[in-house]
C-alpha cells in the first residue's frame, strides 16, 4: 500500500494483547476496539530454542471489514509528524485479490514458524472481518508486549511497471524514538537480506534504495517504542508481482524468509 495510516493510541492490557492473538483464525470482530476474551499464560520458554525467550509483534496491514465502517477508518489521529486517517482499505491486485487478506495469510503462516523458534507472538488483530485497528493502536501493541521485533506486512498498490519489495524503517524524531532508530535499521536490513535471499525478489525498482527506505509519516513507527519496521511485501498492481503474492505456495515462502530475518536479528 502506498500510505499508512494511524489512530489514537489505545493503552490495551497485557491480557488484552494476548487474547488479540490467540484470536488469531476466530469468529468476526464487528469494530475496532475488538473485545479480547481471556487467554491462557504464554508457554515457558523453551531453552535452546533460537528466540526463547523473545517476543514478536506481527502486524497483518489493514482489515477485511475497513471498507464498509468508513466513519470509523477515516478519523484523523495524531502520528507526531501529522493527523492521518486512523486506518485504510488497502490495495488488491487487479484480479480482485485484497491486501487486508495477502497480510492476514502471510501472518497466518509466519506466527507458527515463529512459535516453533521458542517465541511468543503477538497479532495486532484476530481474525480478517474486523475493523481497524488504528494504527497507533497498533503500536500501543507491540509497545505494551515489549516486543523484542514488530514486524508489519503490506502489499504496495504503486504504478503497475514497478515491481520488487522494499522495507520501511522509522526516521529519527528526536525525544520520541530515539531509542529504537537503529535497532529497527539493523531488523530492516535482516529481513530485507533474508527476505530477498528466500523469496529471489528484487528491491523495488520505483521506489527506496537497495530495498531500504525511511519514513517519518507512518504512525505505526512513529509511535513504536520498540523495533518495528514495515515491508512492501511486492507491489501488487504489478502483474509479475501479483503472481507471486498471490500464490499460496509462495506466500509461504514469503513467510518463512520473514522468520529468517527476524530470526537473524534477535540472534
Amino acid at each position: 500500500m502506498r500510505v499508512y495510516r494511524a489512530g489514537s493510541v489505545t493503552q490495551l492490557t497485557l491480557a488484552a494483547l494476548l487474547a488479540l492473538s490467540a484470536g488469531c483464525g476466530g469468529a468476526a470482530v464487528p469494530a475496532a476496539r475488538e473485545a479480547a476474551s481471556p487467554a491462557s499464560p504464554p508457554p515457558a520458554a523453551t531453552p535452546g530454542l533460537p528466540l526463547a525467550g523473545k517476543t514478536v509483534v506481527i502486524d497483518p496491514g489493514h482489515n477485511g471489514g475497513n471498507a464498509s465502517h468508513p466513519e470509523e477508518i477515516n478519523r484523523l489521529v495524531d502520528v507526531i509528524t501529522g493527523r492521518k486517517p486512523c486506518n485504510t482499505t488497502g490495495t488488491q491486485t487487479d484480479a480482485g485479490f485484497p491486501e487486508h487478506a495477502f497480510t492476514w495469510d502471510v501472518a497466518g503462516k509466519l506466527r507458527p514458524i515463529l512459535e516453533k523458534m521458542g517465541a511468543k507472538v503477538v497479532l495486532t488483530r484476530p481474525n480478517d472481518k474486523g475493523v481497524g485497528p488504528c494504527v497507533t493502536e497498533r503500536a500501543a501493541i507491540g509497545n505494551e508486549a515489549r516486543a523484542d521485533a514488530v514486524v508489519s506486512i503490506h502489499g504496495d498498490g504503486a504504478a503497475p511497471s514497478g515491481h520488487g519489495f522494499h522495507v520501511i524503517m522509522p526516521g529519527l524524531l528526536p525525544g520520541h524514538n530515539d531509542a529504537v532508530v537503529k535497532p529497527s535499521r539493523r531488523l530492516g536490513r535482516a529481513v530485507r537480506d533474508a527476505y530477498r535471499k528466500g523469496t529471489g525478489m528484487p528491491y523495488a525498482d520505483y521506489v527506496a534504495r537497495n530495498g531500504l527506505q525511511t519514513r517519518v509519516d507512518l504512525g505505526g513507527l512513529n509511535l513504536s517504542t520498540q523495533p518495528a519496521i514495515f515491508i512492501e511485501c511486492g507491489n501488487m498492481r504489478n502483474p509479475g508481482d501479483a503472481a507471486k503474492m498471490s500464490s499460496p505456495a509462495f506466500r509461504k515462502r514469503m513467510a518463512a524468509s520473514l522468520a529468517d530475518g527476524v530470526r537473524n536479528f534477535l540472534s
